[in-house]
């Protein structure tokens, strides 16, 4: 079994994500192979909150180069978590 600090990989603090904070909305970046199931046990079981929804989307990786040779960078899994009213992570 993957645990919860495999599933959860980073939180994002962008000025798009902080801004959505009062509401009760965290950016993640998680495994791509985890479910909206295993993101919301991971997040209750390391941050100590419950969480209401959680929405997930890939972002697809950008074609880059250098110099003649064409790479691509890796796609990722981003989850938006929506926290039950009164609840918030503390960064302490």
């Amino acid at each position: 079994m993957i645990s919860s600090y495999d599933i959860i990989k980073a939180i994002i603090r962008t000025e798009k994500s902080t801004l959505q904070e009062p509401k009760g909305k965290y950016l993640f970046l998680v495994n791509n192979c985890a479910n909206k199931q295993q993101i919301k046990h991971a997040v209750e079981e390391v941050y100590k909150v419950k969480v209401s929804d959680v929405n997930t989307f890939i972002s697809q990786g950008k074609l880059k180069r250098v110099r003649h040779q064409q790479g691509r960078t890796p796609d990722f899994k981003k989850a938006v978590v929506t926290l039950k009213k009164g609840e918030k992570i503390s960064e302490a």
